[in-house]
């Protein structure tokens, strides 16, 4: 092996090319191995080793495997809290990631209260209209869709909304999904009318302002037809 490259950031790579290439099985395998190569040469608090059981638990979540994912990313975000303190990106990011996981495993009580820490320290660290704040505030906004508190759904879409124009403008694909999904929480909550004029709507700016074939018009459309064949 040429000097200087480390054998573990070999294995974490191939892992992640495993995962990438749907061998999912493999990339846990190889994941496992770093993680416990990491512990023996660094000790579980090395900044290393946090960042393999990171990558192992989103290569479990990948997997299909939400509960080994939540044990890696429980263990990840304790220990990231302890070491980096929990306004470090690191940390936040560890919130995010075990927040998805439980809402994969369908445990909406245990991954909202992180995906709510995960916008308030987005919010008081990096703005309210920072890109990665606005993914915070969608994220939850969807949270909270799927555990049915529409209302709290609903304000959080139309801030997202109203976030995503100033930082990205009217026409970039997150402003649009936003829109859409605010269609689907009115749709939820009865607003028929509502939604399918801002569906109307979405799809109209997808077709004028995306690339043909953009995946995201399809998407509208076929939201759009199906609230009206309801």
């Amino acid at each position: 092996m040429p000097d200087g490259i480390d054998p573990l950031v070999l294995q974490d790579t191939l892992s992640g090319a495993y995962a990438g290439d749907g061998r999912y099985q493999d990339a846990i395998r190889l994941a496992r191995r770093t993680l416990a190569d990491r512990e023996r040469r660094q000790g579980s608090g090395h900044p290393d080793t946090m960042a393999a059981r990171a990558h192992l638990a989103g290569v479990c979540l990948a997997g299909g495997r939400p509960k080994d994912a939540i044990t890696h990313g429980k263990r990840t975000l304790e220990d990231r809290e302890r070491v980096l303190g929990p306004d470090h990106p690191d940390t936040i990011a560890s919130l995010s990631a075990l927040a998805a996981a439980y809402q994969s495993a369908r445990r909406l009580k245990d991954a909202i209260p992180l995906y709510e820490r995960r916008l308030e320290s987005r919010v008081r660290l990096q703005g309210a209209d920072h890109p990665d704040t606005i993914t915070a505030r969608g994220n939850l906004a969807s949270a909270y869709h799927s555990a049915g508190r529409l209302a709290a759904a609903i304000q959080l879409y139309e801030q997202t909304i109203a976030s995503s124009q100033r930082a990205h403008g009217p026409d970039h694909p997150d402003t649009l999904t936003s829109r859409a999904n605010l269609a689907q929480a009115y749709y939820a909550v009865g607003r028929l009318s509502d939604a399918v004029t801002l569906l109307r709507g979405v799809a109209a700016d997808c077709e004028r302002a995306l690339p043909a074939g953009h995946p995201l018009t399809k998407t509208v459309r076929e939201s759009l037809q199906a609230i009206a064949d309801d």
